[in-house]
């Protein structure tokens, strides 16, 4: 038998109380016979024994209702199918301290009931025995360490942006298993069980030959507001003139009765502020917004006033202007409308178009340069596209319709495995949306499932060889794509299957037409907009412009200098600093050489924020088998199995003791009868 609540036990002192009464009032005292009394002797016998009958069940009910009420309060219970536990296991414990864990329950947070139970675990544990702690933030060479020493690192666990899954737990549980040669596991995990990193389903070849302790914990009540995502209306951060940022604001739990306020701050000062309003979808979109005054980086933070969850209240961008962003638009006939209207809305991009009759022989100075309408590529021009794409410049191609393809594929040869085939005269739309490319992937978090892809009236078959490295960002049904990228050399070529104009399909004028044109033309040199995810693995990429062939980027803020993971992406480099850092903030990225620094701005992971749980009740149903076990912690901190209880024992123990203090009523209004 075990007990919720042992220390209740400590009350049984108090069965010491009614033995003193009794003793006391059932004091020998000596008789004294008087002469008119010595006929009531045999009365007086009688009625004694009787009494003392009497008293002894009275003591017994009153001993036997303080037991009854003593172990009601301590909640014994019987453990079913109990194991004994094999000297040599691995004792592994978890805690989660994410930061959902930072929610309230009652008066605390979750992470602090989570450490109180635990060290509660450890103290209770058996002399000599030794344990792993594991949390979301600690370094994965694990060493076993008495019990005191893990409750002292217990005490000094906080929350961290950093966030593990449970699948992830278990295979580091199991590489710890093999390193320390052990047969066998106990994992403890004490967590919130939040969806976005609790499956519903377990992982068996993860669980093997480990015992898991599940110990939820959760709150009912929790609440929290969160900046999702913001972004500028523009491409480039326009100097002098109004700059719009869209925000995306949501809303987890029950929320108060004052709206709250959403404030827009740059480099420190407060800009703009508004009240949001959420929809019936606790969701609140707003548009702030903000003037600059140089080209600087500069600094934008967002900010709600929320009291309850204060990790995810700061959503932040950093952004500059881009003067030196140009494009040049070669022209086989007119100038394309759709084009000269996608970035002549802006005064981020410096415009330069010209017939290809006319073309410049050297592009090195333009971020993008669109082939628009061409009915062929001569050699010259083939030779100075190659030219660019070796230098990791992007080019665009809207080629013009003809039958005569060949003379495009004069050209095309030059730059690699890339020719046309034929050309399909069908009406098709595009039925895929590539979400990995780099065109599309700032475009949305997730593409809606409604989306309207383009049509196209015609397009080019094109064939392409390994060497050509292609990605379809739209494709049609049979696979032709509309718009590919191709990466023959260090620079990317795109290339749409057909021309730029409304006689040849929407496409020039379909939602993605603008936007796409956008990424290209920041695509070939550092961009302008950052506002990085924790744990995303969305690399910063760094134009070469300012990198030298020896270049280290370093990572720089308030007392750190690291060297972030980074690799070469054709004429720069990716850097990836969610894998140096995950603490929100803003950095500098900066190269040996100094020539320029690139800030970056840092976000905690939005699935933090939602704060939705897995229904245990459910998870019993999928996470089952002997290897499994789902604990219980009170308020108070004490573990409880509640499924190894048969019976609700302390329901028991009220009955008896409420049975003993009617026998106890019973015996004392009883009357003494005498016998004469």
């Amino acid at each position: 038998m075990n007990f919720i609540y042992p220390l209740f036990l400590l009350a049984g002192l108090s069965l010491a109380i009614p033995v003193l009464i009794h003793l006391f009032n059932l004091r020998k005292y000596k008789t004294v016979l008087f002469p008119h009394t010595r006929f009531l002797k045999n009365i007086q016998l009688n009625s004694r024994k009787q009494s003392q009958v009497r008293y002894k069940w009275l003591l017994a009910t009153r001993l036997l209702f303080l037991i009854s009420l003593i172990l009601a309060f301590a909640q014994p219970f019987f453990v079913k199918n109990a194991q004994k536990t094999e000297g040599n296991k691995l004792q592994i414990i978890y805690l989660d301290n994410s930061y959902s864990m930072s929610a309230k329950k009652g008066a605390r947070n979750m992470l602090d009931i989570a450490k109180d139970a635990a060290r509660r675990q450890l103290q209770k544990s058996a002399p000599g025995t030794k344990y792993i702690l594991l949390t979301n933030d600690r370094p994965t060479n694990y060493h076993t360490e008495p019990a005191a020493k893990i409750i002292s690192e217990i005490n000094d666990v906080d929350v961290s942006p950093t966030t593990k899954t449970v699948n992830q737990v278990l295979s580091m549980a199991q590489s710890i298993l093999q390193n320390e040669g052990n047969g066998k596991a106990d994992l403890y995990y004490y967590s919130d069980f939040q969806q976005s990193s609790f499956p519903g389903l377990p992982d068996n070849t993860l669980l093997k030959n480990i015992d898991f302790y599940s110990l939820p914990v959760q709150s009912e009540e929790a609440a929290d507001l969160y900046i999702d995502t913001a972004w500028l209306t523009t491409p480039v951060l326009q100097t002098g003139k109004n700059n719009y940022l869209v925000v995306h604001t949501r809303a987890e739990g029950k929320q108060g009765k004052d709206n709250p306020v959403l404030n827009l701050s740059v480099n420190g000062q407060v800009k703009s502020a508004a009240s949001l309003n959420f929809s019936d979808k606790n969701e609140s979109i707003d548009t702030l917004s903000f003037q600059v005054n140089d080209a600087n980086w500069q600094k934008i933070e967002l900010t709600v006033n929320d009291a309850v969850m204060r990790f995810d209240d700061t959503f932040r961008i950093t952004a500059r202007s881009s003067p030196n962003l140009s494009l040049l638009v070669i022209n086989e006939a007119q100038p394309n409308p759709y084009i000269l209207a996608a970035f002549r809305a802006y005064n981020g991009f410096r415009l330069n178009q010209t017939e290809v009759a006319n073309a410049p022989k050297d592009w090195k100075e333009y971020n993008l340069i669109i082939l628009n309408g061409l009915t062929r590529i001569d050699e010259a021009l083939g030779k100075t596209l190659n030219q660019a794409l070796q230098n990791g410049q992007t080019v665009c191609l809207f080629p013009g319709k003809t039958a005569n393809y060949q003379m495009l594929n004069d050209g095309l040869k030059l730059v690699g495995e890339i020719s046309i085939f034929s050309v399909d005269s069908a009406v098709q739309t595009a039925s895929s949306l590539q979400q990995g490319s780099n065109l599309v992937r700032d475009m949305f978090e997730k593409i809606p499932d409604n989306v309207q892809l383009p049509v196209a009236n015609w397009h080019y078959v094109i064939n392409a060889g390994l060497s050509a490295n292609r990605q379809s960002v739209l494709s049609f049904r049979n696979g032709d794509p509309l718009l590919a990228r191709y990466s023959p050399s260090k620079g990317q070529f795109y290339i749409c299957a057909t021309s730029a104009d409304l006689q040849s399909g929407n496409f020039p004028g379909s939602y993605f037409f603008t936007p796409f044109l956008y990424e290209m033309a920041v695509e070939s040199g550092s961009s302008s907009v950052f506002a990085l995810t924790s744990g995303a693995q969305q690399p910063v990429y760094l134009s070469s412009a300012n990198l030298s062939e020896r270049s280290t980027i370093h990572l720089f803020s308030m007392n750190l200098d690291i060297i972030p993971p980074q690799r070469p992406n054709g004429a720069g480099l990716d850097v990836f600093i969610d894998q140096s850092v995950q603490q929100p903030g803003f950095y500098n990225l900066s190269a040996t050489n100094g020539l320029d620094t690139t800030t970056i701005a840092l976000n905690q992971d939005k699935n933090e924020s939602i704060l939705q749980f897995r229904d245990i009740s459910g998870l019993k149903k999928e996470w089952k088998g002997d290897n499994i076990k789902w604990l219980a912690i009170t308020d108070t901190g004490s573990i409880t199995n509640k499924d190894a209880e048969s019976f609700p024992l302390w329901k028991v123990c009220i009955f008896l003791a409420l049975l003993m203090l009617g026998a106890e009523t019973f015996l004392l209004a009883r009357p003494v009868v005498v016998k004469a």
